[in-house]
């Protein structure tokens, strides 16, 4: 076996395995996915959230490093894929929907895996403020431009503040910085969710495989996976000096940005009635595709 076959197998696969049972589950026993959907949205992600900020033992100061480089590896995402969309002269549904899955990456269910079985759990421990990042940009900035796309700005800006994974996100700071320590009747149901997070999403993203079709437009989806798979872990690598990351928090950062397509991208196109096709495509063919992009990736990051 190669060492690129064994970086596959032994990081990759089982990720990939799971999501096959739930692709298979669909296939055979269907479940309703949206029902599914917004039990990982407003239950299950919140509470994982809370769980990875409040616990985590990396320092305040280095979590802003990490924090500002997601956002900006993020938002830099954005404005790439908005003036992409733009030349390509999306209407406002697509153009919303090209955002979401080239911005937005699967840090949560396939990079926090991932970076577990790569970099161990210090890996995990960096690669959860970049997904911590993430998730609240998906939930608050992700949400506003799936709303825009059909509603005004007031009205997205409005919806953003109905998403529990916001006031997780600051609940969990106010605890980290007092140095609080939940009552066990009320941290335990919140780990017991915050566990089942990540399986559940896995599952969800074999779901939704099941229920992709092919794209009614291939350019706009092609324009996301290049942007997901390739242009992100690149803009990662030259942005993490800038950032002070070295070591395992530049692999985690690095191997976080990149992600395939975010599964909540998926989920928060349909809650909202946003390009869905485009989304779908972009997770389907970037989630297909990224073994021959992450594994190359973890090789140069881990030799």
């Amino acid at each position: 076996m190669t060492a690129l076959a064994g970086l596959f197998a032994n990081n990759l696969l089982p990720i990939l395995a799971v999501a096959a049972i739930g692709f298979l589950l669909q296939r055979f026993q269907p479940i309703d996915t949206r029902t599914l959907s917004r039990l990982v949205l407003y239950v299950c992600v919140p509470a994982l959230t809370f769980d990875l900020i409040a616990d985590t033992q990396i320092a305040l100061a280095d979590i802003a490093r990490m924090v500002a480089f997601a956002a900006t590896v993020t938002s830099l995402m954005a404005i790439a894929s908005f003036l992409l969309g733009k030349a390509l002269r999306l209407d406002a549904l697509s153009l919303s929907g090209l955002v979401l899955a080239s911005a937005f990456m699967n840090s949560g269910n396939y990079g926090l895996s991932l970076s577990r079985l790569a970099l161990g759990e210090q890996g995990l421990a960096w690669a959860s403020q970049f997904y911590v990042t993430s998730s609240a940009l998906i939930n608050s900035l992700g949400i506003y431009v799936a709303r825009a796309g059909r509603e005004g700005a007031g009205q997205a800006l409005a919806g953003v503040l109905r998403v529990p994974s916001i006031y997780a996100i600051s609940l969990a700071l106010l605890v980290r910085v007092q140095g609080w320590s939940l009552p066990l009747p009320v941290a335990r149901p919140i780990e017991i969710l915050a566990a089942a997070a990540i399986p559940l999403m896995l599952l969800q993203l074999g779901m939704q495989l099941a229920h992709l079709t092919r794209p009614k437009r291939w350019a706009p989806v092609a324009s996301a996976v290049g942007l997901r798979l390739l242009a992100s872990p690149a803009l990662a690598c030259a942005l993490t000096p800038g950032f002070g990351l070295t070591g395992i928090a530049r692999q985690a950062g690095i191997l976080e940005a990149a992600m395939p397509t975010a599964l909540l991208s998926s989920v928060i196109a349909t809650e909202f009635d946003v390009d869905v096709s485009l989304v779908g495509g972009a997770i389907l063919f970037s989630t297909l595709l990224s073994p021959f992009t992450l594994t190359p990736l973890l090789s140069l990051l881990t030799c």
